[in-house]
């Protein structure tokens, strides 16, 4: 059976989420996961989108493709404004945030602004920050979906668009944003955490067939193994069905 990446990346990131919380998921990916869980084993998951949606139902095979379109509200339980969504997340009611980035480094900050040491004159500009910036400051506890590229996986970002664990240890503490942080990164090739001491990207789980070598080669800076790296489970044919069945334009699982 042919798995592309995105399936992948959803498959798994829905596997994170649990039942009776909230999770902020942007459009494309980190919403197929949340859609997903919803879906197989989190009814009770509550999805909340940057455009001012709390509690929809995304229904399948009407995947939004902008946090504004009124697809993202299907069987919404409020819409509130937009301003009010990160107020929730302000006060603390917000579980999840679930995000991507053009760049991630060993200590989680993740980079959607620019590339190149200098801003302004940036070798390419991109889209910038959105609502990512609330969603990693904010969130209780952030979740990251992203293909596993050396270009990505850098030892530094070269903009913080998003605070993970700044430079390590209490540093994001110290910062100001005392809750909160990067718990998982999910990629193409495996699950990591960060080392609950100093705060630097560790492999946890590896993907079927991929080996700790893979990782390494693709992987800008030293990371760090949990005591026990274990192997995730692969899709199943009822998973990917499903996901399927969300997005069969393939608009977003490629």
């Amino acid at each position: 059976m042919t798995i592309t990446a995105s399936e992948l990346l959803a498959v798994q990131g829905s596997r994170v989420l649990r039942d009776d919380t909230t999770v902020f998921a942007g459009v494309g990916v980190p919403l197929l996961a949340a859609a997903l869980a919803q879906q197989r084993h989190a009814p009770k998951l509550t999805m909340v989108i940057e455009g001012g949606i709390i509690g929809p139902r995304i229904k399948p095979g009407r995947l939004p493709i902008s946090t504004n379109e009124m697809r993202a509200a299907y069987r919404a339980q409020m819409l509130p404004g937009i301003t009010d969504t990160f107020l929730f997340a302000q006060r603390g009611f917000l579980d999840y945030g679930f995000m991507g980035g053009a760049q991630i480094d060993q200590h989680g900050n993740v980079n959607t602004s620019v590339l190149g040491p200098d801003y302004w004159k940036p070798k390419v500009r991109l889209p910038g920050t959105g609502g990512a910036n609330d969603i990693a400051s904010l969130c209780k506890e952030v979740i990251i979906l992203t293909a596993h590229e050396k270009r990505r996986f850098v030892p530094r970002v070269d903009f913080v668009t998003s605070p993970g664990w700044l430079d390590g240890a209490d540093t994001r503490r110290r910062s100001g944003l005392r809750f909160g942080g990067v718990s998982r990164v999910v990629t193409t090739l495996g699950v990591f955490g960060f080392d609950p001491e100093t705060r630097r990207m560790r492999l946890e789980a590896l993907h079927p067939g991929v080996t700790r070598e893979q990782v390494r080669q693709q992987t800008g800076f030293p990371l760090l193994e949990a005591p026990d790296v274990a192997v995730t489970e692969p899709p199943t044919a009822d998973e990917l069905a499903m996901l399927r069945a969300l997005d069969p334009e393939r608009r977003f699982l490629g």
